[in-house]
């Protein structure tokens, strides 16, 4: 299978989702908007059906690469939780914001994509509790790093419908972190020097 080819379905079959939506949405459609034959669809995709689910798990993969990217960077582990998140609300505010219909592919009860959906959730999760255990190996802990991981996803939840929410995943994130991570040492260790006037003799 020619994935640059593979690739043109998957777009074109994301442009028909967003026009009429994942029912009305037909192999015809897909093919016109190609400029296509409907044959020629299918030696790529097996159907409608198979290609909004090629779609979905696209579109979801792409955002846990980012969110493992995040999870995997030398960063503070704050940022590296507020990345986790931002690849879940980009997701959410890319296909909202598309068109109406798209968001028919974040709908965890959807006959075609909701197991896509509910995976992906589910390893954001994992990668959150990942984050959480880490940091929490030495010190005390107000939740389970699975509580804290739930807490983050729940804030992110009820942003996705905030018009401003891509501004207000940062505050909110710093927000609830002061809360779910271990406080920093106020005095972390330090490599004493002695100068050399201080010495006695």
């Amino acid at each position: 299978m020619a994935p640059d080819r593979l690739t043109a379905v998957l777009d074109a079959t994301y442009t028909c989702l967003s026009r009429y939506g994942v029912r009305r949405t037909t192999m015809d459609d897909i093919a016109g908007e190609m400029g296509v034959s409907r044959s020629a669809v299918y030696q790529y995709v097996r159907g409608k059906d198979d290609a909004v689910r090629r779609l979905t798990r696209r579109l979801h993969d792409r955002a846990l690469e980012r969110a493992a990217a995040a999870a995997a960077s030398d960063a503070p582990p704050a940022e590296r939780i507020h990345g986790i998140l931002a690849a879940k609300l980009d997701l959410v505010l890319g296909l909202v914001g598309g068109s109406p219909h798209t968001a028919e592919l974040l709908d965890t009860k959807a006959r075609l994509s909701g197991d896509i959906c509910d995976a992906f959730t589910g390893r954001i999760r994992e990668l959150l509790t990942e984050q959480f255990a880490a940091v929490r190996a030495d010190g005390p802990a107000r939740l389970s790093p699975a509580e804290a991981a739930d807490v983050c996803v729940a804030l992110v939840v009820g942003l996705e419908t905030h018009p401003d929410a891509a501004r207000l995943l940062r505050p909110a994130t710093d927000a609830l972190l002061t809360g779910l991570l271990p406080a920093p040492d106020p005095h972390p260790s330090r490599t004493c020097i002695t100068l050399p006037s201080e010495r006695h003799s």
